[in-house]
């Protein structure tokens, strides 16, 4: 068989269990298809060629040794918030950092289900945007358009997966930056439960509205990441309850009440659902509607919930700015959040997080009433390359509402969200839509995105490659790996 750059993260586990690839093989032709589209893409950060070889040959001794494990050596990345031993954590900003000692806890629990981690994405400086560019390392583009950016914080991770150079990535979620991006580039993109993958060595990354999460082309995928990476820190202050993600992925998710949620969450600047999206989602509403479910137009009670988010989301920046080595690299917008973060660290902070408490009271109330919330992911397409890289502060906050009002709620309230693709635009431009529960909740997200996957096939469609280096245009089906 031909290698398809489209392989999958459980083909490519199941076939090099059973002796059809090895590591080597598949750690190699990633390599090749992150060399070929660097220039293009610009996706990684780093990229560990040399130990992701070594680590190969090792998963192929153990694998020749008959041990097996979820996803022994399989190529994978993580996200550049991210701790891998013997590499910087620079989480986009500009320096010359220095490597960390050990793997942060999500990395650790990673290779020990056996994944080899061929490099670390890129990401806008300390996650804060929905897109993916920075002086640091220029701008990560969108593999369907690359014109325009891939979104953020998580889009070097978004467009490595949408471009093939590997099966699946982690990337993490503060305000919508697994999701957003996967909506961006037609990508599953699992935001899990506040604790169901560490962020340690930060017990609470952001003041707890930042988690990890993963992304795929298929839901089956991002469920084998998210089991692979699930886990706690002795020392984690948030520990769920285990789910098994992947015995969920062909579980009937029965007959769902569904609210159809196109309202924007109250925000401190207008932001517009932008018609071509709409009929997106509304698309997939009818489809829900069609495979059986209860659906209709129902808003979570939300209301003024940006007034718990700025708190934490800006006393997490001034955290991650306190600990930087090289502050006056840092662009003028992070410093700025910096300082209004350090103004509210204290009573509002507080205050913030108390609040917590009762939205869960009062939008777990919905949730009585409603199983799963539909909701646009973003409200309008990906942006150009550029569009927001010199605004201000303030301008860059109204760009990003205006095109990214939905996502961030469930990072307040910690609960998990889904990512699901729900089309294009005319231009060709990716549109996602997010299924949202309450807490604990990813095996139902999880069942009812795998039943829209099945009747909807979305990961058969992919991105051009004139931008890949000369990766194939072909027709092989997307499990297609080459055998040894």
């Amino acid at each position: 068989m031909t290698l398809d750059r489209a392989h999958g993260l459980a083909e490519s586990a199941r076939a090099l269990a059973d002796g059809e690839v090895t590591s080597r093989q598949l750690v190699e032709r990633s390599l090749a298809r992150i060399g070929a589209t660097q220039d293009s893409l610009n996706a990684f950060r780093i990229v560990r060629a040399e130990a992701a070889l070594a680590e190969a040959d090792a998963a192929d001794r153990e694998l020749a040794a008959g041990r097996r494990a979820p996803l022994l050596g399989v190529p994978v990345a993580v996200k550049d918030d991210m701790d891998v031993a013997g590499e910087p954590t620079a989480f986009g900003c500009a320096g010359a950092y220095p490597a960390v000692g050990r793997d942060g806890e999500a990395v650790r629990r990673l290779r020990a289900a056996g994944a080899v981690i061929v490099g670390k994405t890129n990401t806008c400086e300390l996650g804060q945007w929905p897109f993916t560019e920075g002086p640091a390392f220029g701008a990560t583009r969108n593999p369907w358009h690359t014109d325009h950016t891939p979104g953020g914080s998580s889009g070097g991770s978004a467009a490595a997966v949408a471009a093939g150079l590997v099966p699946a990535a982690l990337g993490s979620d503060g305000a919508g930056s697994v999701r957003i991006p996967a909506s961006w580039t037609h990508l599953v993109g699992i935001k899990p439960q506040r604790g169901r993958v560490s962020t340690w060595p930060r017990g609470e990354s952001f003041q707890g509205i930042t988690v990890n999460g993963t992304l795929a082309r298929t839901v089956a995928d991002a469920a084998l990441l998210l089991d692979a990476s699930s886990g706690n820190h002795d020392l984690d202050p948030h520990r769920p309850p285990a789910v098994d993600a992947s015995a969920a992925v062909g579980r009937d998710p029965g007959k769902l009440r569904i609210a159809l949620a196109l309202k924007p969450p109250f925000t401190a600047v207008p932001a517009r659902l932008l018609p071509e999206v709409r009929a997106r989602v509304v698309e997939l509403a009818e489809k829900l509607a069609a495979l059986g479910h209860h659906v209709e137009e129902a808003d979570p009670p939300y209301g003024q919930i940006g007034l718990t988010f700025v708190p934490r989301a800006t006393a997490g920046i001034a955290e991650w700015v306190a600990d930087a080595p090289f502050p006056a690299l840092l662009d003028r917008r992070t410093l700025g959040a910096a300082r209004l973060g350090r103004l509210l660290a204290g009573a509002p902070l507080r205050a913030a997080r108390r609040a917590e408490a009762v939205l869960h009271r009062r939008i777990g109330g919905f949730f009585t009433t409603y199983d799963v919330v539909l909701a646009p992911t973003t409200a309008a397409p990906p942006p150009r390359i550029g569009a927001m890289r010199e605004l201000s502060g303030f301008a860059t906050d109204r760009a990003m509402i205006a095109a990214c009002p939905y996502a961030w709620p469930w990072n307040v309230l910690g609960w998990p969200g889904v990512n699901v693709p729900a089309g294009f635009t005319s231009a060709g431009l990716p549109v996602g839509a997010q299924l949202l529960g309450p807490a604990h909740s990813e095996p139902l997200l999880i069942s009812l995105a795998a039943q829209l996957e099945a009747d909807l096939r979305w990961y058969e469609r992919r991105p051009p490659t004139d931008h890949a280096g000369g990766a194939a245009v072909d027709s092989a089906p997307p499990d297609a790996l080459p055998t040894v």
